[in-house]
């Protein structure tokens, strides 16, 4: 079985279904879209994990975006994460392919003394933590929760402290979580990223999925 795909029968044909689904509905109902053939398997995955066919008009990609993660994940890039949820939920089976490894350091002892320490948010220190580990350079980046982190991020990369092959930035929430993002898209990174205030860890984890089944 290749290990991109569910890993029963009936799980897969679910999966195809909806897909399908999705694709006549975004053309039928949503007046179809303008990603190429990465970018929509990125799009379809995201409305397939919300049920949200809005996420068609807000996925915004860098020019090279999905072309880059591709191929940091075939080079068994690891995937440095903001949350916990985000690593949880990434298929391990998928991930096995190009032995990419999943990260997350916001209950790591040191993160958690020094946020405490200067009053500053665990995921910034998380992304820190990351960095002086050498994990970041040549990372792809997934940012779903915590808008502190991909400002740290954006800060870092401007000051030459790190250099990800593709940051995925697509917090949720109602604090700078939309401004953060009109950041990264302004940035000069390659990303994967959403408009507005939706988002969240599940979509964050749907790109990656999508990423990955293209790599093969």
């Amino acid at each position: 079985m290749d290990k991109m795909q569910q890993m029963t029968r009936d799980g897969r044909k679910i999966e195809n279904n909806s897909f399908a689904i999705i694709d006549h509905e975004i053309d039928s109902l949503h007046g179809g879209h303008t990603f190429d053939p990465q970018q929509w398997n990125v799009v379809r995955r995201a409305i397939h994990t919300s049920g949200d066919f809005e996420f068609a008009k807000l996925y915004q990609f860098s020019e090279n975006a999905t072309q880059a993660g591709i191929g940091a994940l075939k080079n068994g890039a690891p995937i440095i994460s903001d949350v916990t949820m985000i690593t949880s939920g990434l298929s391990q089976q998928r991930l096995s392919v190009y032995r990419n490894r999943a990260h997350c350091f916001i209950s790591d002892p040191q993160v958690i003394a020094k946020a405490k320490q200067t009053g500053e948010t665990r995921a910034i220190w998380s992304m820190r933590h990351a960095r002086d580990l050498g994990l970041l350079d040549g990372a792809i980046v997934a940012i779903g929760n915590a808008p502190t982190a991909l400002y740290e991020i954006l800060r870092m990369a401007e000051a030459g402290e790190a250099k990800p092959a593709l940051v995925i930035g697509i917090p949720v929430g109602f604090v700078k979580a939309d401004t953060a993002k009109e950041a990264l898209a302004h940035s000069s990174l390659e990303f994967i990223t959403s408009h507005g205030r939706k988002g969240g860890s599940p979509l964050v984890v749907s790109s990656i999925h999508a990423l990955l089944t293209e790599a093969v």
